[in-house]
């Protein structure tokens, strides 16, 4: 295998790969992978998805959505990646992935079913290849490692992707996770999703290294920075990686250098911890802003394509909101989909559920 281009980039010496800048153009060091098409069709799932994260924060406020996690800003971090995946890899997701999980194939009403607590949203998981989501901190990590593992096991060509925020590195969880992987050259993928706060700390308070990518260096594997709000270049990364991992040559760590444009969660403030100049400063770099332009340039977008997607997009979204909220919760799902078998104790609580239901 010739050398990757995510080699060429030293994560000790900050060197990020950006193929995509600010105003829309593309750098011209390294071709994208992407074709025109499907560059098109992910800025299509991108739009989509940050006008079901508007409709979503709204319901919230509502009292038609439980606690729910926006995404705005880091779309083209799980997309360009996920989409850079074959059908059979496995994606083991932390919270902020809803974007990439679309584009692979979910159907919104799927996803807002699990983002507003019914368990039932889960149940669709396996037929797309993913694990359900992972809520405690980090310990995705370590069941991404165990399935690449079994499929090494198994001389399956395959892989298995995992993202987790940058508080998630401070957990054992990952550094478990990355040990492991090294040792034993298991076909993962990581992606970490540094958003630059975990809830209300800073980044700068999570770890003294210059990045998060160098600390696969320190696990015996190659890690990566990437402008996470760059489509093209999150996509070529993931996918020199994913390849690299099916040829058997072990993991990657890839550090999505991105931004969270809102709350943690619909749970938190963000106003009373970081500054609105610094979130400004950002826009500007917003993946779909960027993406946009690139297409227009390309004469593959325009002004009226936009109002009119918009347009399609509220409806999608509207209908999805409909046919989840037409869902009948069934009390017992909190029991179903987490085990292939469910487990003793488990069936214990649940026949202990049932009785008390009757």
């Amino acid at each position: 295998m010739p050398r990757l281009v995510i080699e060429q980039y030293d994560p000790l010496k900050g060197q990020m790969l950006q193929l995509l800048d600010e105003k829309g153009s593309l750098s011209g060091k390294h071709q994208p992978m992407l074709s025109d098409e499907e560059a098109l069709r992910l800025y299509k799932v991108m739009r989509l998805c940050r006008v079901m994260d508007q409709k979503a924060l709204a319901m919230q406020r509502q009292g038609r959505m439980v606690t729910y996690v926006p995404t705005a800003g880091q779309e083209a971090a799980s997309v360009g990646a996920i989409a850079a995946l074959r059908k059979e890899d496995w994606v083991v997701p932390a919270f902020r992935e809803t974007p990439g999980q679309i584009a692979r194939g979910m159907k919104l009403s799927e996803v807002l079913l699990w983002q507003r607590g019914n368990e039932q949203g889960f149940s669709v998981m396996p037929s797309y290849r993913m694990m359900p989501v992972a809520v405690p901190v980090g310990s995705q990590t370590l069941h991404a490692v165990g399935i690449s593992w079994a499929m090494k096991l198994r001389k399956e060509p395959l892989v298995a992707m995992t993202f987790f925020g940058d508080g998630g590195t401070s957990e054992g969880d990952f550094h478990e996770a990355m040990n492991f992987a090294g040792v034993f050259q298991t076909p993962t993928v990581f992606v970490c999703q540094n958003n630059q706060w975990a809830i209300s700390v800073p980044r700068s308070l999570q770890s003294a290294s210059k990045t998060i990518a160098q600390k696969a260096l320190a696990y015996g594997f190659s890690g990566v920075l990437v402008d996470g709000n760059d489509l093209f270049a999150m996509h070529l990364a993931a996918k020199e990686a994913a390849e690299k991992a099916r040829s058997g040559l072990g993991p990657t760590l890839i550090e999505a250098f991105t931004y969270r444009l809102g709350a943690h969660t619909t749970a938190d403030d963000p106003r009373k911890y970081r500054k609105e100049d610094d979130v400004k400063a950002w826009i500007p770099r917003d993946p779909l802003v960027r993406l946009k332009l690139y297409l227009e340039k390309r004469r593959l977008w325009s002004e009226e394509q936009e109002r009119s997607h918009h347009e399609e997009c509220d409806a999608k979204v509207e209908e999805a909101v409909s046919e989840m909220e037409r869902t009948v919760y069934e009390e017992d799902a909190i029991f179903m989909h987490h085990f292939a078998e469910m487990p003793p104790h488990l069936q214990e609580q649940y026949e202990e559920f049932r009785r008390e239901a009757r």
